[in-house]
C-alpha cells in the first residue's frame, strides 16, 4: 500500500503539478487511513469497501478529528481511489458509495485595528532581529500574503517605487499586489540596516533571512507570530494566517469592492473570499448596537 501512495503522490507532482504543502496534506490523509487498514488486516486497496470507509471515519471521530478533517479525507479518498480505478488498481471505486458531510461553518479569527498595532509596535527595533520581524509583520498585514509566499518573497518581486510586489500563490498564479507605504519604509529600514548583517558576506535571492543568512521557514514565521502576541498580550490565537484575514476584514469594514478583495488574496473563486462578509456584517452589527441611541 505505501508503494501504491508513493505512486500516486508523484502522479500529483508530476502530472497535476500540485504544491509540496498540498502533496503533504494528501499524505498524511492516506498514511493514517493506511496505518488503519493494516490495524484491521486489509492489506490491499482493492480489499476496501464502503464499509470500511464508513468504520474509519467513525473511528476519527471518535478520536477527535474535527468534522472538517474528515470532510478533507473523504476529497483525498475521491481524489485517490479515481487514480486507482483509472489506472487498474482496483475494479470499483468504494467512494461512490459515500457522502460527504455538510461542512461545519468556521469564521476565521481577525485583529482589532488596535491588536494589529499592538503586534507591530512590539518587536524591537534597536535589534536587527527586530527590524527584520516588524518588517515581516508590516508586510503580512499591509498585503495579505500566505505565509508560504511570504517566505517565498525574494529581492527581486519588490517594485517599491511602484508600490507593488509580485508574489506566486497556489497553482504558481503569479499576481500583483500594492503595498502600502509603511510597509514600504519598513522594507527600506530592514534592506538598509538589517539583511546585510543577516547574510554575512553570503548570496541569498530571499528578502527575509533567519540568523544564517537563509530564508526563513513558514514555522519559524508562525513561532514568531506566537512569540510577539504573547508579548503583545493578545489574548486569541493568532496565527499567520490570522494577519491574512485581518488584512480582508479590515479593507472590507473601509469600504472595499469584493472582487478587488478577492484579487488581492488570491481566490480563484469568489465564494471563498464571502467568509470575509459575514465578519463585516457582524462589525455593521457591532457599530449599530454601540452607537444608535434604540440600538
Amino acid at each position: 500500500m505505501n508503494e501504491t501512495i508513493n505512486d500516486y503522490l508523484h502522479f500529483l507532482l508530476i502530472e497535476r503539478g500540485l504544491s509540496e504543502n498540498t502533496i503533504k496534506s494528501y499524505h498524511q490523509d492516506l498514511a493514517e487511513f493506511a496505518n488503519y487498514l493494516s490495524k484491521e488486516h486489509v492489506d490491499r486497496f482493492k480489499d476496501v469497501n464502503a464499509r470500511i470507509i464508513l468504520n474509519y471515519m467513525k473511528y476519527m471521530k471518535e478520536n477527535g478529528k474535527a468534522r472538517n478533517s474528515i470532510i478533507r479525507f473523504i476529497s483525498t479518498m475521491r481524489k485517490f481511489f479515481k487514480y486507482l480505478l483509472r489506472f487498474h488498481y482496483i475494479k470499483n471505486d468504494p467512494m461512490i458509495k459515500i457522502d460527504t458531510p455538510k461542512q461545519a461553518q468556521h469564521f476565521p479569527s481577525v485583529l482589532t485595528t488596535k491588536e494589529v498595532d499592538r503586534l507591530l509596535n512590539t518587536p524591537d527595533t534597536n535589534d536587527k532581529y527586530g527590524i527584520r520581524d516588524r518588517a515581516i509583520f508590516e508586510v503580512m498585514y499591509a498585503t495579505g500574503l500566505r505565509v508560504s509566499e511570504m517566505v517565498h518573497l525574494k529581492m527581486d518581486n519588490l517594485h517599491l517605487e511602484m508600490g507593488i510586489i509580485q508574489t506566486l500563490g497556489k497553482g504558481d498564479k503569479e499576481r500583483i499586489i500594492p503595498i502600502g507605504t509603511q510597509a514600504i519604509k519598513w522594507i527600506n529600514f530592514y534592506v538598509s540596516s538589517s539583511r546585510s548583517k543577516l547574510l554575512k558576506n553570503r548570496r541569498s535571492d530571499y528578502l527575509f533571512l533567519n540568523a544564517h543568512g537563509g530564508g526563513l521557514s513558514r514555522q519559524s514565521i508562525w513561532q514568531k507570530i506566537k512569540h510577539y502576541v504573547a508579548l503583545a498580550g493578545i489574548n486569541k490565537d493568532v496565527t499567520p494566517h490570522t494577519l491574512r484575514h485581518s488584512f480582508a476584514t479590515h479593507i472590507l469594514e473601509n469600504g472595499a469592492d469584493l472582487r478587488i478583495v478577492q484579487e488581492l488574496l488570491g481566490h480563484s473563486d469568489i465564494s471563498t473570499t464571502q467568509i470575509y462578509t459575514h465578519i463585516s456584517h457582524e462589525h455593521l452589527n457591532q457599530s449599530f448596537n454601540k452607537y444608535h441611541p434604540r440600538a
